[in-house]
């Protein structure tokens, strides 16, 4: 299957390498060298994947991750010379699905994009024939999280959630009161043969906290994992 992959970096040589590698496995891809020309790009073509530059003119990775996050929850996986780990923090808090650090193996690139397009749209496509036949929505409190359009609503009003914080969502919406392990929330926001920050699932859980607001407790089980539960349980 051909994806539709947006590579956004001021280096030219950069957008090449990884085009080479991509195109060869019959992806499309989508090149630019500014945040304002690949938020055109995001405007107008229907995406499976974005890697973001965090150092471009007119635009930086960071601002353009959050323009996209306003219409889309498509993996997102930010590009970046820079280690101090407040960038990956503030990457991940914005919605980013993964971070790459400069320099770096295409490979490896290449393999991490197709591993969350794979686990992006496998979040759409995983429901079975008999499943499809009903109306796909986990119902817990006055939240709404529907497995069809894969997106959330209290009372009727959307919430903007990241494909990964979308399948947090759905574990926890499937077994309330539960406990889950760090590494089965891992294995089930990310792809399980990926890599992932130390601090990622921690992040993703805290801006789903935020978002979810005071009725919602994803409470932390000391030694053990983490579980959902209303505040007044």
């Amino acid at each position: 299957m051909a994806y539709k992959i947006l590579i956004a970096d001021d280096e030219n040589e950069v957008i090449e390498l990884l085009k080479l590698y991509l195109e060869k496995d019959g992806h499309i891809v989508y090149g630019a060298n500014d945040g304002m020309t690949a938020l055109g790009i995001v405007s107008t073509e229907q995406l499976d994947c974005a890697l973001l530059d965090v150092m471009m003119p007119e635009l930086n990775g960071f601002q353009l991750l959050k323009k996209i996050r306003e219409k889309s929850a498509i993996p997102v996986l930010m590009l970046t010379a820079r280690v101090a780990s407040s960038d990956k923090v503030l990457g991940l808090e914005l919605g980013a699905d993964d971070y790459v650090t400069k320099p770096f193996d295409p490979l490896e690139v290449v393999a991490r994009i197709k591993a969350h397009v794979r686990r992006y749209i496998g979040s759409y496509d995983s429901v079975s024939s008999t499943e499809s036949k009903q109306k796909q929505t986990i119902v817990y409190g006055n939240f709404t999280l529907d497995t069809d359009s894969c997106s959330l609503q209290k009372n009727g009003t959307a919430i903007e959630v990241t494909s990964t914080e979308f399948k947090l969502l759905k574990l926890f919406f499937s077994s309330p009161g539960r406990v889950f392990t760090k590494e089965q929330l891992t294995a089930a926001g990310w792809e399980q043969n990926s890599y992932v920050e130390d601090n990622s699932l921690m992040v993703a859980l805290s801006k789903l906290r935020s978002k979810m607001g005071e009725e919602i407790c994803i409470k932390n089980i000391r030694g053990l994992g983490y579980r959902l539960e209303k505040k007044n349980e």
